[in-house]
């Protein structure tokens, strides 16, 4: 994880502080913002108990415009992450095109470590999230989720694993290894920048309700932990991907057989 010199200019804080602020109103601050008014859209209609959360919703009517609107979507969500990584090329001296890779941990170097990491980070998460999910259900705190509203066409099941693979990917890098890289330059301590971490990621699921903000803010501090540990985010990827292609996939599949959504 890239950390602060220990004497940098007042100019280069500014431009960090920039490189954050825009990277992060373009992508995850932003939806921040939008599920906190979202909470509070649904919170004052209804009980939450009452709300539903459709995580990937179908976007045409015709099936291959849908399918157009679906992959457009996934790409363009995923320039704020070549933009975070273009910055990283930049603070790190610029070179070769990998090295904001392998800074961040975010390349093949070292695939059976990263893949048992991240299915033991899976499988350790993915249970107490269930239980997580039920409680909230139970305490009237959390929204029904339906993690795919997508029809049944072909191209579904790919679909929605190239949409938790964004996911993984947008989170991960941006939350976990940029975030806290440029919070640890612009002078922040490590434990003020991995709260900030955990609550972010927290925060941009609040349209779920409460109970997934607890649930991935505590994920957040773990993953945040796993990163300063080990220094890669692809263990958390590989996490991230695999507890979301379970939940679209698998729901796509069964939901509605076993009376879901």
């Amino acid at each position: 994880m890239p950390d602060a010199p220990a004497v940098v200019r007042s100019g280069s804080r500014t431009r960090w502080r920039a490189q954050l602020l825009i990277v992060l109103g373009l992508s995850l601050g932003q939806s921040a913002v939008y599920s906190v008014v979202q909470l509070l859209d649904k919170a004052t209609q209804a009980p939450l108990s009452q709300g539903t959360s459709t995580l990937n919703r179908s976007l045409s009517q015709r099936e291959y415009f849908d399918l157009v609107y679906q992959l457009l979507d996934i790409v363009f969500s995923l320039v704020p992450v070549a933009l975070a990584l273009y910055f990283v090329w930049e603070a790190v001296g610029r070179g070769s095109w990998t090295r904001p890779f392998r800074r961040l941990g975010l390349d093949l170097r070292r695939p059976g470590r990263d893949g048992l990491l991240g299915v033991g980070l899976f499988l350790a998460i993915g249970i107490p999230s269930l239980g997580l999910y039920w409680l909230g259900r139970t305490l009237g705190i959390t929204t029904s989720i339906i993690p795919s509203g997508l029809d049944q066409y072909w191209w579904t099941v790919p679909v929605l694993i190239l949409s938790a693979i964004r996911h993984a990917l947008l989170e991960e890098t941006i939350v976990v290894g940029f975030l806290l890289g440029w919070l640890r330059r612009l002078g922040w301590s490590t434990t003020a920048a991995v709260a900030t971490s955990a609550i972010l990621r927290g925060s941009y699921h609040l349209y779920q309700g409460i109970g997934p903000f607890v649930g991935n803010a505590i994920m957040g501090l773990i993953f945040c932990w796993v990163y300063r540990r080990w220094g890669r985010v692809m263990p958390l990827v590989i996490a991230h991907a695999l507890l979301d292609v379970v939940a679209f996939v698998g729901f796509s599949l069964v939901g509605k057989a076993i009376g879901l959504g």
